[in-house]
């Protein structure tokens, strides 16, 4: 029988502004360790610290647009496109236009903060 995930979890979020973050699955809401979904809305100007995680990040962008920094250079993602962060690679996202971004971010495995390996 498939399982109703009702509603999600809110989540504290690192950066210079607040973000909301909200967890449909993942080891917060749904106790699952091999993937983590969540929806992200992040303001106009928001930061975050640099990060080296140890999962894969896969992330579609629904509204706005997302700066993804890495060692190699900056990629701007808008409104329905994607980008894949792979584990080991370090990278920064934020998002400096006004309007801010909506955006969904699965990790595998699931994110969490002793694999993320932030700045």
């Amino acid at each position: 029988m498939p399982v109703l995930i009702p509603s999600p979890t809110q989540i504290e979020a690192a950066g210079n502004k607040p973000k909301l973050i909200r967890e449909f699955i993942g080891r917060v809401n749904t106790q699952e360790s091999h993937i983590s979904i969540a929806h992200m809305q992040s303001p106009g100007g928001w930061v975050e610290p640099g990060q080296t995680p140890e999962f894969d990040e896969y992330t579609l962008v629904l509204k706005g647009s997302l700066q993804v920094e890495s060692n190699d250079g900056t990629l701007f993602v808008a409104a329905g496109q994607a980008v894949l962060a792979r584990k080991g690679e370090w990278v920064r996202y934020s998002t400096p236009e006004e309007s801010g971004a909506e955006y969904i971010a699965i990790c595998l495995p699931a994110f969490s903060m002793e694999t993320v390996h932030r700045d």
